[in-house]
């Protein structure tokens, strides 16, 4: 058994929310530079242009990327043969959010009662925490800051049985059609089928995390989401909404097993400021 101080974790995760605020990942932004390089509108080649020129300005003066810095979204892969020592390992990640987004000077976006007296918690927490237990004796931290207009444009169904694929295309590209410029494209679409709904829901969010372009390993999985990308990329509506060939820079799909009377579909949208930070511990 190998003991990581929960102290440890609160750097950490204070940390990360502050690079995940400010710093773009390479793969994004690989997949910014290839759409503006081929988006046909120049309307919408400017646009792209000047989001990578953001993403740039961001990380050379250690700025936000975005004024919305997000509901933070904490995943653990948890080794099981690790142990949290000196501390509870979920108040360690809530202190380390409130770290970060105090110290770094990040808009907190988060509050409490939310039906009624929406009273901001004024540090960003609490967070919303995933754990997985895994194999060995490490614990992996992913932070993810999720805005709240790419978060609003999130969907659920359960179509029949009867509408098999078909439907699921459908449903997913009008989700995209319907959300418009709200989510400021380009946009990752992440897809979760299968499963229950809380299941799909979950697989939905957790694909956004796969790296841009990185195809599902499942090649009726793969071939689905070229199938969604070049449908959602038809729609025209392009960076920010502009009008243009970029919609979506990618579509990540996972499913899940499900119940035979069962079809349940999620689609969980990123924007193009798609910020993420991993560490290991």
């Amino acid at each position: 058994m190998r003991d990581i101080p929960a102290g440890a974790v609160t750097e950490t995760v204070a940390r990360l929310c502050v690079d995940a605020a400010r710093h773009l990942p390479d793969d994004v932004v690989g997949a910014l530079q290839t759409a503006a390089s081929r988006e046909a509108s120049p309307l919408g080649r400017r646009i792209l242009g000047k989001i990578l020129e953001n993403a740039q300005i961001a990380r050379q003066s250690n700025l936000p990327l975005c004024q919305d810095t997000g509901l933070t979204v904490v995943y653990l892969a948890l080794g099981q043969d690790a142990h949290v020592a000196g501390g509870d390992l979920y108040a360690a990640v809530h202190a380390g959010v409130r770290r970060g987004y105090t110290d770094g000077l990040l808009r907190k976006s988060v509050v409490a009662h939310p039906f009624s007296t929406r009273q901001n918690t004024r540090d960003n927490t609490p967070a919303v925490i995933h754990t997985e237990i895994v194999a060995g004796d490490r614990l992996t931290i992913t932070v993810m800051p999720k805005g709240g207009g790419c978060e609003n444009m999130s969907y659920f169904t359960m179509l029949t049985l009867a509408a098999g694929k078909p439907g699921a295309v459908d449903f997913i590209v009008n989700c995209i059609d319907r959300s418009g410029a709200n989510p400021c494209p380009p946009v990752i679409v992440g897809v979760g089928i299968g499963g229950t709904a809380d299941k799909a829901m979950a697989m939905a969010k957790e694909a956004l995390l796969r790296p841009v372009g990185r195809a599902n390993p499942d090649a009726e999985s793969t071939a689905l989401e070229a199938e969604l990308l070049a449908r959602i990329n038809a729609l025209g509506i392009g960076p920010i909404g502009v009008g243009g060939t970029t919609t979506a820079l990618a579509v990540h799909v996972e499913t899940y097993p499900c119940h035979i009377a069962s079809l349940p579909v999620a689609v969980n949208l990123q924007c193009h400021s798609a910020r993420s930070k991993s560490e290991d511990l």
